[in-house]
């Protein structure tokens, strides 16, 4: 008789969804590491999400910032042993990132979401990079390019980087997570800033920082499916994510000039201005 050979197994959303036994984290007291996870009504992923997240480092913290959730979330998350930061009122998006980053102790704050399960695997090597000395760590997926018309977040992080002169990092940006950050960078950025991803990238290309894409996760496939709006309708992420980018290019424009820091060739304007 021929038996079938067993195909090996993808590691599919679906098996990364598969809830761990509840094992207490252990917090280091002097954490390398600070993972820092905004979550608002996460409780079917939340487990996943904080099993993976505790096999990144040894030397390592995770934070919860729990924020506007009904069904639990803190709860389980301390259940857990994570740091939490509970608000009883939803921050908006991002904003939870600036509360976790500065309660952090460690010297590298990794930033991932509550909703997509994210082997560990894929998050260590931003935690390397900025451990051997890079100060922004960044996810090299751009978005899709090639189709007919390009989604607006998708330009506005192409258009961002050019402005920053940073054309060869494409799409990649504070914006999609994971991505990791150096304290060194936190401290430089300021937490504020961070509750604009595109406003807080901007500021860390600008002032210097070394800024480097290290790692693709393609996060297109692993985000949760949204609901589609209608047509004719503007979908409010994308116009909210817009919106951030153009905070960043007024940012540029007060820091650097009129012209953001591009030469003008000298022009001799006021010569013909009346």
């Amino acid at each position: 008789m021929i038996r079938k050979r067993k195909s090996r197994r993808r590691l599919s959303r679906r098996t990364l969804l598969q809830k761990p036994r509840i094992r207490r984290l252990s917090n280091h007291p002097n954490p390398l590491v600070s993972i820092i996870i905004p979550a608002m009504n996460e409780r079917a992923t939340l487990p996943a999400v904080l099993y993976q997240a505790s096999q990144v480092h040894p030397c390592s913290e995770i934070i919860v910032v729990a924020n506007g959730s009904t069904d639990g979330t803190a709860e389980l998350a301390a259940k857990w042993g994570a740091r939490v930061i509970s608000f009883t009122e939803p921050l908006g998006h991002d904003v939870g990132r600036r509360f976790g980053a500065e309660i952090s102790k460690g010297e590298v704050l990794l930033f991932i979401d509550g909703d997509m399960v994210i082997p560990a695997k894929e998050l260590r090597p931003f935690v390397n990079t900025i451990i051997s000395g890079v100060d922004v760590a960044l996810n090299g997926y751009s978005g899709p390019v090639e189709k007919q018309k390009t989604h607006p977040v998708v330009l506005a992080k192409h258009v961002l980087n050019v402005f920053l002169s940073r054309s060869n990092l494409k799409g990649a940006s504070m914006t999609a997570v994971p991505h990791a950050l150096s304290r060194r960078g936190f401290e430089i950025i300021g937490s504020k800033a961070l509750e604009i991803p595109p406003l807080a990238y901007a500021m860390a290309v600008s002032r210097g920082l070394n800024v480097q894409v290290v790692h693709t996760v393609p996060v297109g496939k692993l985000n949760p499916v949204r609901q589609r709006v209608g047509k004719g309708k503007q979908d409010p992420l994308a116009t909210l994510v817009a919106g951030d980018h153009l905070e960043a290019l007024h940012w540029l424009v007060k820091e650097h000039g009129q012209r953001g820091g591009f030469g003008d060739l000298g022009r001799k304007r006021d010569r013909v201005r009346g």
